[in-house]
């Protein structure tokens, strides 16, 4: 299919500017082209001349000038032309399978940490579409019927992230269930349940929290456990935490923010107050994403707050 049939999609649904376009398809967990203005502006240009749309400029004060387009009838049928035509097969194109498949030449160790690095992409990627999801930001909601169709298409596409998911997991189980590969991203939580309000409990893991990719797999856990509020301990956190110049204090906390987790850290009391982290501590309590206590009821009664 070509990209000018998603734009009459779009269109179909309300007038808009190249820009308003792009924007759509960067947003879009289904509508796969990456938004370049030339391929937009041409596919737009062609059907201006075959007069499946029109366009008009609007002069604004104090902006440019901008053009918006517009789906006419002959573009209506066009779209419904090719709506009632027979659906493409599914392609399933996966990079991934040809470098495993020549992947016997690793060792056991080099092997499981391939599989490692394609299941944090996996877990990123079922974050943003949870995300998306979400936030909705480019959904019709025209009709019950309509908004039911692109709630089925979020859930097609998270289903197959998740199939994804568990297929790793399970051909890293049957690779080396006898050979005692070592896991490194073991997590031991709890998920706590209080008067109907729900958060993870992250008691110890097998290494500390260390890099911004631990973060997205907390992340991750959240959304697995459909909740939002997370409790980190002390244990579970790296000294270059609490070491300001490493910026990795700064770098999880932005990413909780930017994926809206509440996270609460129990740390002791000489921690808090210590040199520059103290300011740092000063200032994250005042917001609303992450927060340090010294005690788990303190911790917990801002999660479930």
């Amino acid at each position: 299919m070509s990209i000018q049939l998603a734009i009459l999609g779009i269109l179909s649904w309300k007038s808009s500017t190249g820009y308003e376009l792009k924007k759509i398809f960067e947003d879009s967990s289904f509508m796969y082209w990456s938004g370049n203005n030339n391929q937009i502006y041409k596919a737009l240009m062609n059907m201006e001349n075959e007069s499946f749309v029109t366009s008009s400029v609007v002069h604004q004060d104090n902006s440019p000038s901008k053009k918006i387009y517009t789906i006419t009838e002959e573009g209506l049928k066009e779209l419904k032309k090719w709506l009632v035509s027979s659906p493409e097969a599914p392609e399933i194109k996966k990079t991934f399978l040809v470098q495993l498949a020549w992947s016997d030449l690793l060792s056991n160790q080099e092997l499981s940490e391939v599989l490692s690095k394609y299941e944090n992409e996996i877990k990123l990627q079922l974050i943003m579409q949870n995300e998306k999801y979400r936030r909705a930001l480019h959904s019709p909601n025209r009709s019950t019927r309509e908004s039911l169709i692109w709630e089925m298409i979020s859930e097609n596409i998270i289903s197959t992230y998740n199939n994804e998911l568990n297929w790793v997991r399970e051909t890293r189980q049957k690779l080396f269930e006898n050979e005692g590969v070592e896991e490194k991203d073991k997590m031991n939580y709890q998920i706590r349940v209080i008067e109907s309000k729900k958060y993870i409990e992250l008691i110890s893991t097998t290494e500390p929290l260390r890099t911004e990719n631990d973060a997205l797999d907390l992340v991750a856990l959240c959304w697995e456990h459909e909740t939002n509020a997370l409790m980190l301990h002390y244990a579970g956190l790296s000294e270059d935490f609490f070491k300001l110049k490493t910026k990795l204090a700064g770098d999880i906390i932005q990413k909780f923010t930017n994926y809206g987790i509440k996270a609460a850290v129990i740390v002791p009391q000489d921690t808090i107050q210590k040199g520059r982290f103290k300011e740092m501590a000063m200032e994250t309590n005042k917001g609303n994403h992450f927060r340090l206590y010294e005690s788990k009821e303190e911790a917990e009664q801002w999660l479930l707050k």
